[in-house]
């Protein structure tokens, strides 16, 4: 079965193109781990300041196994991190996971 994990995460006003920045630099990092599905990220049209990184996996199982993977913890360095320098400041200010399965809908 299905399962959507979405991290809920807030920046500053200003920083929304920065963290969107900083997914391009690392898109297709997840694409080939097994049990993965699709990825997006959400960008607000309104005045709030929280991002949503939708993310569909196969199974719980999938996921975890992510988590605890050599490539997350690779996909999450910056280039400068992967080059041996120094990380760039963190651009959230907070973040939540949120987990759901899918319990309904259309096909389209």
């Amino acid at each position: 079965m299905t399962i959507i994990k979405i991290n809920a995460i807030t920046v500053p006003a200003d920083s929304g193109d920065e963290l969107a920045k900083r997914f391009a630099a690392r898109a297709g990092a997840v694409d080939d781990q097994d049990g993965f599905e699709g990825f997006e990220l959400l960008q607000p049209t309104d005045e709030r300041t929280t991002w949503l990184v939708v993310t569909r996996w196969r199974d719980e199982e999938s996921f975890q196994a992510w988590l605890n993977s050599a490539s997350f913890g690779h996909g999450h360095r910056s280039a400068s991190e992967r080059a041996g320098g120094e990380a760039p400041p963190h651009v959230g200010v907070s973040s939540e996971l949120w987990s759901y399965v899918i319990s309904g809908g259309s096909a389209k």
